[in-house]
C-alpha cells in the first residue's frame, strides 16, 4: 500500500512495466487526480495525496503551568459581551439572510469599495469550502500562500484540489510566485489581504497593483480574498480582485464578535454567489437566524464600535511589544498586522518543546508552511507587553542559549 507522499512511477516507465500504452497510464493518472487520490507536483512527478483530515479524538491538554499562545483565539476581554435579546422564529420558505445583518454587511463592504452579491455562511472556512466546491473540480490547482493557515491546505487536499504554494513576504503574496502558479494552470488563488496567518503580512497599494497585473491575463481564475480578521487587523483593506470578473471577499465575525457565532459574510460576483447559495440550499438551507440575529445585535451596538477600535489598538500594541522585545535580542520576527507573530527558528520541534517546558505553548511552523524555512507562530492577542518581554527572553534562551533575563 502506498503512503501519502509516495511517488508514482513516470508514465512511460509504468506503461512499459505493464505493457500498455503511455496514453492508457496517462488517462489513469488523470482519473486519479480528478478523484483527489494523487496530485501532480511538477518536477517531483505524481504523488499519493494526503488523506482528508480525520476527527481529532481529544486534543492533548496543555500543562497547567503553560500559557496558550498557540490556538489563535482573540482576547475574550476584547469581544463584545453577550446580552439577552428576543429572537424571532425563521420558518421554511422565508429569506435565508436576515435583512438587518445584510444591511450591516453591505455597509461594511461598501466602505472599502466592495460591491457585489452577498451570502451568509457558517464561518470563513465554510465560505472558502462552498466557493471552491461551487467553482472548481477535483484536480484543479489553487494558489495558496506559503506559509498559510493549515486548515485551508487541509481543505484543498480534502476536495481533491492541487495546492500551488506561493511565497509570502511582509507585503503579502510575491507576484512572481503567483505568476508561476497561474502559469501551471491554477484555477483559483486564495490570498489574505491583511492580518495574514501566520506572518501578519498586509498587502499595500503597490503590491496589490502588481498582483492585479499578474491576474489580469487570467479572467477565468477565481480570486478568493480571506479577509478573516478585517475589523481588527490593524491595516486598511486593499483590493486584489479588481482585475478579475470572478471573485469573492470573505469576512468572518469570529475574531470580531466571537468564534462561537460561526458567521461570515461573503461578497462576490453574481454567478459565484448564486452557486454558493444554490448549493447551500441542498445542505443546511441557511445559517441559523438565531445566530444571525445575535450577530446583528452585537455588530450594530455603539459599544461594539468603540470596543473594536480599542481591540485594534491593543492587538497592535501587543504584537509590536513582542517584535520589539525580540529585536532587542537580535531575533527577527514578523507581525505587522493581525493576531500573531511569526519567528524563524532552525529547529521547530525542539523550540516548541523547550518553550512548553518553560510555560509557553506556541505553534510549530510545520503545519503552516510548504517550502518556507522553519519557524514558530505565537498568538499575541492576549499577551501583555510585560509578558512579551518574558517570552522574548525564553525564546532567546531556547534559540541562542542566552541567559533568560528580562525587565519587569
Amino acid at each position: 500500500m502506498l503512503e501519502p507522499g509516495a511517488k508514482l512511477p513516470p508514465v512511460r516507465e509504468l506503461a512499459a512495466a505493464l505493457e500498455v500504452s503511455p496514453g492508457t497510464v496517462s488517462a489513469a493518472y488523470r482519473t486519479l487526480r480528478q478523484r483527489g487520490l494523487v496530485t501532480a507536483q511538477g518536477r517531483r512527478g505524481t504523488v499519493v495525496a494526503g488523506a482528508p483530515p480525520l476527527r481529532i479524538r481529544g486534543a492533548r491538554p496543555l500543562p497547567a503551568h503553560a500559557r496558550d499562545l498557540a490556538s489563535g483565539n482573540p482576547d475574550p476581554a476584547l469581544l463584545p459581551p453577550l446580552k439577552p435579546f428576543t429572537p424571532s422564529h425563521k420558518l421554511y420558505g422565508g429569506p435565508a439572510k436576515l435583512d438587518a445583518l445584510v444591511e450591516l454587511a453591505e455597509a461594511d463592504f461598501a466602505r472599502d469599495g466592495i460591491h457585489g452579491e452577498l451570502a451568509v455562511v457558517g464561518g470563513a472556512l465554510d465560505g472558502i469550502e462552498r466557493v471552491l466546491q461551487a467553482e472548481l473540480r477535483p484536480g484543479d490547482g489553487v494558489v495558496l500562500e506559503d506559509p498559510s493557515w493549515p486548515r485551508i491546505a487541509d481543505l484543498v487536499h480534502a476536495l481533491g484540489l492541487q495546492a500551488e504554494p506561493a511565497r509570502v513576504d511582509e507585503r503579502g503574496l510575491v507576484p512572481g510566485d503567483l505568476k508561476q502558479g497561474l502559469g501551471r494552470g491554477a484555477r483559483a488563488v486564495i490570498a489574505t489581504p491583511r492580518g495574514q496567518n501566520p506572518t501578519g503580512a498586509a498587502v499595500d497599494e503597490e503590491r496589490a497593483r502588481e498582483l492585479r497585473e499578474v491576474l489580469a491575463p487570467h479572467p477565468e481564475v477565481l480570486v478568493l480574498e480571506d479577509d478573516y480578521v478585517a475589523a481588527v487587523a490593524g491595516a486598511p483593506y486593499v483590493s486584489l480582485h479588481d482585475a478579475s470578473p470572478r471573485w469573492v471577499v470573505i469576512r468572518s465575525l469570529s475574531k470580531v464578535i466571537g468564534p462561537d457565532l460561526r458567521i461570515a459574510l461573503v461578497a462576490g460576483d453574481e454567478r459565484t454567489i448564486g452557486r454558493v447559495e444554490g448549493r447551500q440550499l441542498l445542505g443546511p438551507g441557511w445559517v441559523s437566524h438565531l445566530l444571525q440575529q445575535a450577530a446583528a445585535e452585537l455588530w450594530s451596538a455603539s459599544s461594539t464600535k468603540k470596543l473594536l477600535a480599542r481591540a485594534t489598538r491593543v492587538y497592535a500594541e501587543r504584537r509590536q511589544a513582542l517584535v520589539d522585545a525580540l529585536a532587542e535580542r537580535g531575533i527577527d520576527a514578523r507581525g505587522s498586522t493581525g493576531l500573531g507573530v511569526w519567528i524563524p527558528v532552525e529547529e521547530e520541534a525542539a523550540a516548541v518543546q523547550q518553550l512548553l517546558d518553560r510555560g509557553w505553548a506556541v505553534s510549530p511552523g510545520e503545519r503552516f508552511r510548504f517550502r518556507t524555512p522553519p519557524g514558530i507562530r505565537v498568538t499575541t492577542a492576549a499577551l501583555e507587553p510585560a509578558d512579551a518581554r518574558k517570552l522574548a527572553a525564553a525564546i532567546d534562551e531556547v534559540v541562542n542559549g542566552a541567559t533568560a533575563t528580562y525587565a519587569g
